[in-house]
């Protein structure tokens, strides 16, 4: 039934009760004289049609009762059922009755109502039958010379159709009759068809026409100057020495008030030439769409190309920086973020101040004002400030100073850590970054940002004050002695006191006076003015230090950071202070403190796992420290210079590390010896503007350089798959060309039969989530001769998907149906994973929250940790998360767990964990689990699949891997990997 609704008609209408409508209702309905009944008949008789129920009594009652009617709803009715009622007998004659359809048809053309006219020629667009298209042509012709534009414009696309079906069978003289129409047409509709039919079967009298009508093109409407653009990617493509005949249409279309138009012409502008002015054209229209439009989804999609244009062109769009960064106005949090991606990369030295006065304000706007996703928005501006100021030295100090002042709330642990991080790049900025967080950290609200605080007090407080030129020793351990307070530090949230807290929660009301009072404004009028004081309630907390607090409230780890921090600074203040009683009082002051601590950890003993499990080790190790004079002898290097010594070292790698990413990322692939060198000076001289003559040499700079794009043929070559054998009858193949949301299948069919095939239909059908949009119309294909089809497909999320179907024809000498199967296409999920960056702790969040897991066991042949990790990363599209240089130097580990991270085109996360062991008892193969979660099943399978496959590496591997996919627990604990993740952040403060 598909098959027969598919060569029959391009709708479906879905209906219950077709089994019930019998064929004598349906002429009985269709006799009648009311309309009403009529059309009810006219409806029965389509929804059986399409149920594939036979009734030829049918036809001939609506020939006889309804062709002759003039009712509106009734004509659209005739024209669905003219278009799939079968209209060829068994033999593939045409039904004598369709001698009566076609006079029919004919009357409708010359009907004096324009709607019915126009409505008929649209008909005639779907109709696939020469001998009933054949004696309509006079008339369609004369449809085109009606007075109204509405039959004009129809005719056009009918005359566009039958041409494109036909050919010169039907219509020989249809070039020319076109070129006539569009001549004299002042419709934009009916223009826009005629070009239509010029640009696909005629294409040389559409650039003529083009050529000579440049001035007027503004006028033509847009649907035109969008055909205009498709002509011109079309020819200059085939043909590269025509460009220049587009180039003044391109540069007028750039301008256009069509947002369509103008982003179209800007994308066609820079695909035909990597020119430096043709660049610099499509990039400022591209930030007047980016400023102007209101879309969301249009800003991100400009966004797109200004991120792929950098990749080239990065001192050209480096132009438009700061109209690039007006779209941090907007309150979409994606818009900002991607903005940001695309802006930073294209800081230079010209507008650096630019750029940071841009961002600062944007964190001041966003600290004072309420805003949806607030903190994450200053999160990126804290990071795109850190990335500035990195790269930049001059405005290091002035940024670092600004974000000081905004360390309350959450924000405040990135901003320390980036105060951390040019502390230790700039030594020279040192003294007033320190003096500045000294000052502000009785701000600092949350634990994270104070651990970050108090180790960078504890290794650089040794700087000289910007005024005084003393080492801050002093100022440092005075400031964190008065927040800490004296021990001891009784918890809030004890038990023993909980029940008498909350009998005096219930005794202490919480009392609110109103008080309202008039005054006079200054203009001299009386205004009323309401303030509210609050007394009572539990004010011992709300005035109490933060960093007390916190401690206070059971955070072991903060309090032990905190002792570490005043036992390093008493350390240091025994080499540099000449005073005995200052040290004394330093050091007793850091002993108070650890033992205050370790009271409360004992206190709190049965809470204690993770990172707070050897606190009370190191508070030990702290108060053996200060008291024993020959360990402190030992141990004082340790802890005075190698934990600085190891952030410098690990600083020094990672940029180091992201030098080298940099250059192989500008390294350019040079020319073979053998290609080609084109002069433009022997080339033959025509007059060329400046911009033709820009995008001309552009092409040859391109092929000197290397920077011609190879890798989209060699992807191309990936992606052909071949659907039959030698030995069928009908050789197929095809080529997925995959963009994003869409699959567009090109597929080549050939005739390897010396009979002519007839009816040769391509049935496709997918399987997961693709749905196909448009299926190919049947054909016919003589002996030896090819066919080339195209259809798409919609693609919703990374799913596992197939493609299958089967070729049907008909031998045109025996008039045999035939079917050949096609081989299944199976979809790579790595046409839709992207490499992404992630902080760690974010991976951490989202491993706890997504429910999907799939756990792949590792079967490989590979001995080595590393290049197994390696391998696995470079198969799967990944980033790794974990530094797989730190593992590579330790050759005598053998274990090895890592965090890798991707997201999906549809904005799907991918987490991995790598967990290897390296078996000494197994002639050293690798053994453990990989586990992938997500947030959908799909990507988790699909992910979990490539990884079996691409794991096995030899012909010595085994043909089968345990691949298991279950929903893991919510309160579920985090691999090794993430277990090392999560301590990587607090590597840092551990050696306090």
């Amino acid at each position: 039934m598909t098959s027969a609704i598919d060569k029959n008609c391009t709708f479906l209408i879905a209906s219950e009760k077709t089994s019930q409508i019998q064929q004598e209702d349906i002429c009985k309905d269709l006799e009648s004289t009311d309309i009403k009944v009529k059309i009810r008949g006219m409806k029965n008789a389509i929804f059986s049609l399409l149920a594939n129920e036979n009734m030829p009594r049918v036809l001939m009652t609506v020939i006889r009762f309804c062709a002759t009617q003039d009712d509106h709803q009734l004509k659209k009715l005739m024209m669905l059922y003219w278009e799939i009622v079968p209209k060829c007998s068994a033999d593939g004659k045409l039904l004598p009755e369709m001698i009566l359809v076609c006079n029919a048809l004919r009357n409708d053309l010359i009907s004096p109502n324009e709607y019915i006219r126009g409505c008929m020629l649209r008909f005639l667009c779907k109709l696939r039958e020469f001998q009933l298209l054949e004696p309509l042509i006079p008339s369609i012709k004369q449809c085109l010379e009606h007075r109204h534009s509405y039959v004009r414009r129809n005719a056009a696309l009918a005359v566009y159709y039958i041409h494109k079906t036909f050919g010169e069978n039907l219509l020989p003289d249809g070039p020319e009759i076109m070129e006539k129409f569009i001549l004299a047409e002042t419709d934009s509709a009916a223009r826009r068809n005629a070009f239509l039919f010029l640009f696909n079967e005629a294409e040389t009298i559409a650039i003529d026409f083009l050529s000579a009508n440049s001035d007027k093109l503004q006028t033509f409407g847009d649907g035109f100057a969008l055909l205009v653009l498709e002509l011109a990617r079309k020819v200059c493509r085939r043909d590269p020495n025509q460009k220049a005949r587009f180039i003044r249409s391109l540069s007028d279309m750039l301008k256009s008030e069509s947002q369509a138009v103008a982003y179209e012409a800007a994308w066609t502008l820079v695909s035909l030439s990597t020119a430096p002015t043709a660049v610099r054209y499509a990039a400022q229209a591209y930030t007047t769409l980016l400023n102007t439009s209101n879309d969301n989804n249009v800003k991100l999609i400009i966004l797109d190309r200004l991120a792929e244009m950098k990749k080239f062109h990065s001192k050209v769009v480096q132009e438009q920086l700061m109209d690039i960064l007006r779209v941090l106005s907007s309150p979409n949090i994606h818009i900002c973020k991607k903005a940001l991606d695309v802006a930073i990369d294209l800081v230079g030295p010209r507008n650096i101040e630019e750029v940071i006065g841009l961002l600062k304000r944007e964190v001041i706007k966003a600290q004072e004002n309420e805003m949806e996703q607030g903190q994450e928005y200053k999160s990126l501006l804290i990071a795109a400030i850190h990335r500035c100021a990195m790269k930049f030295a001059e405005v290091a100090d002035s940024v670092v100073l600004v974000l000081l002042d905004f360390v309350a709330g959450e924000a405040g642990y990135n901003i320390m850590q980036v105060t951390k991080s040019i502390v230790e790049q700039y030594p020279h900025f040192r003294s007033a970054i320190l003096r500045k967080v000294i000052d502000n950290l009785d701000e600092v609200t949350h634990a994270d940002a104070l651990r970050v605080a108090l180790w960078m007090l504890s290794e650089y407080a040794d700087a000289a004050d910007p005024s005084t030129h003393v080492p801050m020793l002093h100022d440092a351990f005075e400031v964190i002695r008065g927040l800490a307070g004296d021990p001891p530090f009784t918890a809030l949230l004890d038990a023993s006191q909980s029940s008498e807290k909350k009998e005096k929660e219930e005794t202490t009301a919480i009392i609110t006076h109103t008080v309202t009072k008039n005054i006079v404004l200054s203009d001299g009028t009386y205004a009323s003015v309401t303030s509210t004081e609050t007394i009572g309630g539990d004010q011992e907390a709300s005035k109490m230090p933060h960093l007390r607090r916190l401690i206070c409230s059971g955070d072991i780890l903060l309090g032990t950071v905190t002792a570490m921090t005043l036992t390093k600074i008493a350390l240091k203040t025994a080499a540099s202070s000449s005073s005995i009683e200052q040290h004394n009082r330093t050091v007793m002051g850091a002993l108070l403190t650890a033992a205050g601590v370790g009271k409360l950890a004992e206190v709190k003993r049965q809470g204690r796992t993770g990172v707070y499990a050897d606190c009370l080790e190191r508070l030990a190790l702290a108060v053996r420290l200060l008291l024993d004079p020959t360990l402190r002898q030992r141990l004082q290097p340790l802890f005075v210079q190698s934990c600085r010594e190891a952030y410098s070292a690990l600083a020094a790698k990672q940029k180091a590390a992201k030098h080298k990413a940099n250059e192989l990322a500008k390294r350019g692939k040079a020319s073979s010896p053998e290609d080609l060198i084109q002069f433009r000076q022997l080339r033959a001289m025509t007059v060329q503007g400046g911009l033709e003559v820009d995008l001309m040499d552009a092409d040859d700079i391109s092929r000197a350089v290397g920077k011609e794009d190879k890798d989209a043929d060699d992807g191309k070559l990936r992606h052909i798959y071949q659907l039959t054998g030698y030995a069928d009858p009908i050789y197929a193949e095809a080529s997925l060309t995959v963009h994003d949301y869409d699959i567009i299948v090109d597929m080549l069919i050939l005739n390897r039969t010396p009979q002519t095939l007839t009816n040769v239909t391509v049935e496709l059908a997918t399987i997961g989530d693709l749905k196909i949009l448009e299926r190919p119309l049947s054909f016919t294909i003589g002996p030896n001769q090819e066919r080339r089809l195209r259809t798409n497909i919609k693609v919703s999320s990374t799913e596992t998907g197939h493609i299958f179907g089967t070729i049907v024809f008909d031998n045109a000498s025996s008039a045999q149906k035939t079917f050949v199967n096609l081989a299944d296409i199976q979809l790579d999920i790595m046409d839709y994973i992207r490499p992404a960056e992630v902080r760690h702790e974010e991976f951490r969040d989202m491993w706890a929250e997504f429910e999907w897991e799939n756990k792949v066991a590792i079967n490989t042949n590979i001995t080595d940790l590393t290049e197994y990790l390696r391998h696995i990363v470079a198969s799967t599209n990944m980033t790794c998360l974990t530094p797989m240089e730190d593992h590579s130097q330790q050759t005598d580990s053998n274990f090895l767990a890592a965090n890798l991270y991707a997201k999906s085109v549809f904005g799907e996360d991918a987490l991995v964990n790598v967990s290897v062991e390296k078996k000494e008892d197994q002639d050293g193969k690798l053994s453990g689990y990989i586990r992938i979660r997500s947030k959908t099943q799909g990507i988790a399978l699909s992910l979990g699949d490539r990884i079996t496959a691409v794991q096995r590496t030899g012909p010595s591997a085994p043909s089968t891997s345990t691949t298991t996919a279950a929903a893991a627990p919510a309160a579920s604990s985090a691999p090794n990997g993430a277990k090392a993740a999560a301590q990587e952040d607090d590597e840092d403060f551990d050696d306090n």
